[in-house]
């Protein structure tokens, strides 16, 4: 089986680029364009971007930021798939800011974050252990947050719930001020369980996170 294409610094493999509102986190609602980029390690067990895997084509860096300055949309998220997997992902965030946008970067957390542009608003998606890889994090990643960024942890059960409490106790994520975003798996834990969860939890950043997308469109519906 041949390697997969992981693009180059000049040149990431390019899934999709498309326009449309952010549908999480603490810019949910906004206007945002999304490039999502090909491949990634991990194989949670809820993965919703299961066609990012493999499907992709090679795009040089400036055709990419071209593109997504036709659509005149300031906020940008680089997603995939793990962005960070592609070598090209780092200079193609640079060149984002570079290019006066407000750049989001939504990781798995299994990759290094430190090289990312001080610019480049972090979202780390802490694997919990329904998700099958939560042996996988780094911690370190964790411990670089800053009250600008937001992390979050998709929630399955009761047992991701407690997970993910005791991350961010052990991190003190809560001091630093960054969102703490507790996102449940769509059909599998009621969202009033996780609310009645971080009510009782004493959590000053912790929001509900729910996927505005999945309310809107339907769930086998891309480019949205």
């Amino acid at each position: 089986m041949a390697a997969r294409d992981r693009g180059s610094e000049d040149e990431v493999v390019l899934n999709e680029l498309y326009a449309s509102v952010q549908g999480e986190g603490t810019r949910a609602g906004r206007p945002c364009v999304f490039v999502r980029l090909t491949g990634c390690g991990l194989r949670c067990s809820w993965c919703d971007t299961a066609y990012a895997f493999d499907e992709g084509a090679r795009r040089a860096l400036p055709e990419v930021v071209q593109a997504v300055a036709e659509f005149g949309v300031p906020l940008v998220l680089l997603t995939g798939g793990e962005p960070l997997e592609q070598p090209g992902c780092l200079p193609l965030a640079a060149a984002l800011c570079d290019a006066g946008h407000e750049v989001l970067i939504e990781t798995g957390g299994h990759v290094d974050t430190a090289p990312l542009d001080p610019r480049v608003v972090r979202v780390l998606d802490v694997k919990c252990p329904a998700s099958g890889m939560h042996a996988r994090n780094l911690p370190g990643n964790s411990a670089a947050l800053r009250a600008e960024d937001e992390v979050k942890f998709v929630v399955a059960d009761e047992g991701d719930l407690l997970y993910a409490l005791e991350w961010i106790r052990e991190h003190d994520l809560d001091a630093v001020g960054c969102a703490l975003l507790f996102s449940p798996v769509h059909g599998q834990l009621a969202p009033d369980v996780v609310s009645d969860f971080l009510v009782a939890s004493g959590l000053r950043h912790a929001r509900l996170n729910l996927q505005l997308h999945k309310y809107v469109w339907p769930a086998a519906q891309r480019g949205v």
